[in-house]
Order: structure tokens, then C-alpha cells, then sequence
């Protein structure tokens, strides 16, 4: 996006919240605080800001409102930009309807598992109905591998989303002695058989449509071969518990898909009690009959195992639930991965399973996002099948509604650098803890003639241009040298160059480190004011970003990066 829709959106917003009258400085300050890497280009932007504003300001409003809504919807008020309401479930009966969530245990649960994680507990609330929790922990493969702390970690994330789940638990590596049970039913109705082939065996008749030589085998002669398999007389790889489905499906996915597979891997809950473990639309099948689930929202992507589910109960004669599908959320920018999260964490490259490169539930939180934004983000899409691609911003957007008035305002100087400012007056500057909230108070600095300005700001520091320490002086940079100047600051608007934070050299400034989204730790200088924040605290560091307070050390604050 180029400078001029940056400040164009910007320009839109402040015109629609002023019934149709944008104020060219206060789109000025939203640019450059979103946006610091403009700060350089301040007279440009003023000037752009300016003429923009102009002809935003002749616009009907109801144009800007569409204009808005076209170039960034993520802007709009909560009042202008409404969920949608939530679209009424099919069969659905009040204090009838049950549903379930079922996370595999790969790693907690991330931003992209929020959505049918959200969509689930709205819909039991809407109709008064029941939540399941059931751990998927069937063993998985070697590439997606159970996660112990996984087990804990879902739940913990469910309950900070504030999710109304059964307290009781279910976790499917308890019900394997059902999943054997109906196994052998299907074995006696002659509708699985055990095989032998190799993968690729398998791949070729499937593409051919050709039957397996396995296929044909009596029922009996398949259940003795089943419980083989349950007793250990065979390796991984040896043999699998087949479906038998028509192998002139148009799919050849679907033709004789895997039931059951035998795994010698050790299981996180139940060691190697078991060796046979069944795929997951088998569990699915079955679970969702014997657990009376109502209706299952799930990915479309998952459209295979809903179809496997559903032959499963034609088998049993079982009526089927309603099976939803939702199309794939994705987010601008950001890559989410539970099986590289997991190897990054195995081998100590991330912090933990809350390092915010994994954007687990548990991260976003340690970062100060809101649970409640992450719930009205998800519902602002309803429920549709349509692929979405949305900006991270647009999240950030709905958690700075929640912050943005709590937040109280600091300076933060990264990488500090000393300035001496020569004829600068002695004064005590009074900045406001919050630019609409008065009655916050204010913190006090007693300056002098030395400051500390960020290491960036002060590497653009350009001889004679004009320059200011944001609510305290103006300077000038001549002959490698900085001089106070008296220039008040509306004037300085017309003309100066840099607006940039700052701290007086004094004694008491804090040390302070910011772990950044990418795991980048950003190191400098705070306010005094600082020390009296409570751990957990959400601030706003001033033209930097949001940020929550994580720990207090003795020689350092820690916080994390929460956004712009």
C-alpha cells in the first residue's frame, strides 16, 4: 500500500467518526503512528494529508462510508461495520442441539483452530444446547506427532475464549475398545477386510479400479486376521483394516479407504497399550452417533471424511447428523504451522508453545490481544463456505476498540542515543497518561539540555532542517551540532521536518526489552513511570506500538509486542 492510500483510508475513517469532516492533523498523528517509517517524509506527508483531506471533505457522507467499506473495512466503527448474525442450524431444537470440538493434540490450539472453535460455542449458546471437548488423540503420523503438553494446552486456550465446553473430557485414546467393537461388526457384515498390500500396490488398483486380492476374503477369515493385528502379531506396515467401497467410485480417494492402521509408537496417554488405532473419520463415524452430536461444523477441506462418515452410518443404519462446512480463513502475512511450531520448540529455537511465532491461543494472549476481539473478529464472518483472506489487521483492529481507551501512554527510546541540545531551556514538561482521558493524570519530566532520542531518529537527523521532541522543544541540527529553537508548534507543522519521542538523561530510567511478533527482541529506555506498571498490564508506548507488560526483573521490564 503506497503513502497515499495509507493516509487516504486514514482520511476516510476520521471524515466518517466526524460526520463528514476530516482534521488533517489528527489523520496525520493516526499515519505516522501506524506507520513510523514515514516519520522522515513528514513535510510530504503534510502537504499530501492536507489536499486529500480537502476533497474527502466535499464527499457525501454516506460516499465515504462505501469508499471506506471498499479500500478498508477494518477501519469501519463496530456501529457502521456489523456482524453477521449467525445463520439458523438446520433441525436445530432449543436445549436439544449438541456439538463437539475435536482438536487433534499436535500443539494447543492456534488463531486459525478459534474459528469453528467459536462457531461451535455460538451456536450451542444460541440454542441452549451442549459442548463437547473430545481430545482427537488418535496416533497420528510421523510428520504430525502426538504433543503431550498439547492435552493441557487445548483446554486452557478453550477456556480462555471463554467457551462453555462439558466439563467432562473426552479423549479417544480412552475408547479404543469401542472403536475394536464396531470394527468387528463391520468385519461381520462384510464391509472391511484386512489387506496386506503394499502402499503402492494400493495406489495402482486404485487408480484402475481394480478389487484387492484381500478383498475377497470370507468374513471369518477377516476377523481372525483383525484380531491379529489387535493381538501384535503384526508390524507397522503390514497390515491395515480396509472399508469396502465401490471401487468404481468417481473419486479414487474413496475407493477401500483405510479403517485402521497399526502404529508402534509410544502414545503420550496410554504408552503402547495399543498398537491398532483407527483414522479419524472412523472415530468421527462412530463418536458422533454414540455421543447423540446433532451437528458438526468442520472444513470444507474435510469433505472426504464427511462423505466417509456417512457411508459408515448407511452401514449401520444410523441417522446422520448435520455436517457443515466452512471455508478456509487465512490470514494476511501470517504462517501458521502446528508441526513446525513443534519441531521449533523441541529444539529450543522458540521460547515455548506461547512463543508468538507459533500464534497459539496462549501467545496471542501473553501478547495482550483480547479474547473478545478474537471471538467478534471470528463472528464478523459468519458462517459461509467461501474462502476468506483477511488482513491481520483487521484482528488488531477489533482489540485496539478493547485497549485503546485502558492503555495509558509512555515513551519508549529503542536503542538510545545522547543529544546534547544547546541553549535549551530548563522546564518541566507535563504529557497527559492519555490524550482523551484527563482525569488519568500526567507524568512530569524535568528536562535540561540532554536527551535521549532512538538511534534511528537520530541516524536522520539532516543539517538545517528543524525538529522536535514530541510535547517539549524544538531543534535544529547545524554544523553537527543541535540547537534549541522557540518556533511554537504550529508553526513548526508548516515547517518542521521530524517529530520524534524522547527521555531526558536522568537518573531512573528504566531498561526495558520487547519481544516482537517474529521473535525479535527490541532493546531500550523507558520512563520512570514505568516501574509502578503491574505485571499484565497493556500500555501504549508512544509512536512504537501496544505492548503488555510480562515480567519485572530487577534490572529490567520485559514486555510483549501486542500491535501498532
Amino acid at each position: 500500500m503506497d503513502t497515499n492510500e495509507i493516509i487516504r483510508k486514514y482520511a476516510l475513517q476520521n471524515a466518517l467518526k466526524f460526520d463528514g469532516k476530516a482534521n488533517a492533523g489528527a489523520v496525520i498523528g493516526k499515519v505516522l503512528a501506524e506507520n513510523p517509517e514515514l516519520k522522515p517524509k513528514l513535510k510530504g506527508i503534510a502537504k499530501e494529508t492536507s489536499e486529500i483531506v480537502k476533497k474527502i471533505n466535499k464527499m457525501d457522507l454516506e460516499k465515504i462510508r462505501e469508499e471506506l467499506q471498499a479500500v478498508a473495512p477494518e477501519l469501519l466503527e463496530k456501529k457502521e461495520h456489523e456482524k453477521k448474525g449467525l445463520q439458523e442450524l438446520e433441525k436445530a431444537e432449543t436445549g436439544k442441539v449438541v456439538m463437539r470440538i475435536a482438536p487433534y493434540p499436535s500443539g494447543p490450539l492456534h488463531i486459525g483452530n478459534a474459528r469453528p472453535a467459536i462457531l461451535n460455542d455460538e451456536y450451542v449458546k444460541k440454542y441452549g444446547g451442549k459442548l463437547l471437548l473430545i481430545i482427537d488423540d488418535t496416533i497420528g503420523s510421523e510428520e504430525k506427532q502426538l504433543v503431550k503438553e498439547a492435552f493441557d494446552l487445548i483446554p486452557e486456550g478453550m477456556r480462555w475464549l471463554k467457551m462453555g465446553f462439558d466439563s467432562k473430557i473426552i479423549y479417544k485414546s480412552d475408547r479404543l475398545g469401542i472403536y475394536y467393537k464396531y470394527a468387528e461388526e463391520l468385519i461381520k457384515k462384510d464391509k472391511a477386510y484386512a489387506c496386506f498390500c503394499s502402499v503402492e500396490q494400493l495406489r495402482k488398483n486404485r487408480e484402475k479400479g481394480i478389487e484387492c486380492i484381500h478383498r475377497k476374503a470370507a468374513a471369518g477369515e477377516n476377523l481372525k486376521e483383525w484380531k491379529k493385528m489387535v493381538e501384535g502379531k503384526y508390524k507397522e506396515g503390514e497390515a491395515v483394516l480396509r472399508l469396502k467401497t465401490a471401487m468404481n467410485h468417481p473419486n479414487p480417494a474413496f475407493r477401500d479407504r483405510v479403517l485402521f492402521r497399526i502404529s508402534e509408537r509410544e502414545h503420550p496417554r496410554v504408552g503402547k497399550k495399543y498398537k491398532v488405532w483407527p483414522m479419524l473419520e472412523f472415530s468421527w463415524a462412530i463418536d458422533d452417533h454414540l455421543l447423540g452430536i446433532t451437528h458438526v461444523i468442520r472444513g470444507k477441506e474435510l469433505m472426504m471424511e464427511s462423505e466417509m462418515e456417512k457411508f459408515i452410518w448407511d452401514i449401520f443404519k444410523w441417522p446422520s447428523p448435520v455436517l457443515i462446512h466452512t471455508g478456509l480463513l487465512k490470514l494476511e502475512g501470517v504462517k501458521i504451522s502446528k508441526s513446525k511450531s513443534s519441531k521449533e520448540v523441541r529444539a529450543g529455537i522458540y521460547s515455548g508453545w506461547d512463543d508468538p511465532r507459533t500464534w497459539s491461543l496462549q501467545s496471542l494472549a501473553r501478547r495482550g490481544i483480547k479474547p473478545e476481539a478474537i471471538r467478534s473478529f471470528i463472528l464478523s464472518f459468519g458462517l459461509t463456505q467461501t474462502e476468506i483472506t483477511v488482513p491481520i489487521e483487521t484482528l488488531y483492529s477489533e482489540n485496539r476498540k478493547l485497549i485503546e481507551k485502558e492503555a495509558n501512554r509512555y515513551f519508549f527510546v529503542e536503542e538510545p542515543k545522547e543529544i546534547l541540545i544547546e541553549k535549551a531551556p530548563e522546564q518541566v514538561c507535563e504529557l497527559g497518561l492519555h490524550p482523551d482521558f484527563k482525569e488519568k493524570g500526567v507524568r512530569k519530566f524535568n528536562t535540561g539540555t540532554k536527551f535521549y532520542i532512538s538511534n534511528n531518529d537520530f541516524k536522520q537527523l539532516k543539517e538545517n532542517n528543524l525538529y522536535r521532541l514530541m510535547d517539549c522543544l524544538n531543534f535544529k541540527k547545524l554544523n553537527n551540532k543541535f540547537i534549541f529553537d522557540s518556533l511554537d508548534y504550529e508553526k513548526f507543522r508548516e515547517r518542521g521536518e521530524r517529530i520524534m519521542h524522547w527521555l531526558p538523561v536522568e537518573y531512573g530510567l528504566v531498561n526495558v526489552e520487547v519481544v516482537m511478533d517474529d521473535g525479535e527482541i527490541k532493546k531500550g529506555l523507558a520512563e520512570k513511570a514505568t516501574r509502578a506498571l503491574d505485571v499484565g498490564a497493556v500500555i501504549q508506548f508512544e509512536r512504537f506500538a501496544f505492548c503488555r507488560l510480562d515480567k519485572k526483573e530487577k534490572d529490567k521490564l520485559i514486555f510483549w509486542f501486542t500491535h501498532k
